[in-house]
């Protein structure tokens, strides 16, 4: 009896778990979009608006993938870059299954699998990635970016701490 207790008490645990970090990605998701709707609704393709001494808001369409990679590839790779976050989604939702309990690896993983998705969703709906936010110092401009990529970008940094942190654990 005590051993189907512990059972349903460890399925409980990993459901909340699940339900928090996929919430998270769900938040993410949801601004994303939500930002992306809001630019496309007010700009029009290369209008630019400065809000800071250095940063703009803009409408940009990223054919490719980060930086731009591969923009100019003539259509193919508008699939084989969803293909491959359709896969790594799947893959993110493995990990956080099997890794519910782990804080701030479920935090990067959400965060990474709602940026993910949400570039997935401009690249079914419209066939590029829309980026908006252009951060600048004098004439240099980071690529242009969105909520996606920013969630994917912290999540990546935070996998990163991560694995540093359970290094240092291991010593």
């Amino acid at each position: 009896m005590a051993s189907s207790k512990k059972i349903g008490k460890s399925y409980a645990s990993k459901s909340q778990g699940m339900a928090l970090w996929l919430g998270i990605a769900l938040v993410v998701l949801l601004l994303d979009q939500f930002t992306k709707l809001l630019v496309l609704g007010a700009f029009q393709l290369g209008d630019s608006t400065p809000i800071t001494s250095f940063f703009n808001l803009v409408r940009v369409h990223n054919h490719g993938a980060a930086f731009s990679f591969l923009a100019n590839a003539g259509g193919w790779q508008r699939w084989f870059f969803t293909g491959i976050g359709v896969a790594a989604a799947i893959f993110m939702v493995w990990m956080l299954r099997a890794h519910p309990g782990q804080k701030l690896f479920g935090l990067a993983i959400a965060l990474i699998l709602g940026g993910a998705i949400g570039n997935v969703i401009d690249r079914l709906v419209h066939g590029y990635v829309v980026d908006f936010l252009d951060f600048y110092w004098g004439t240099w401009h980071f690529p242009a970016f969105n909520v996606a990529d920013a969630g994917i970008s912290v999540g990546a940094a935070l996998l990163i701490l991560d694995e540093i942190l359970r290094v240092r654990r291991g010593r």
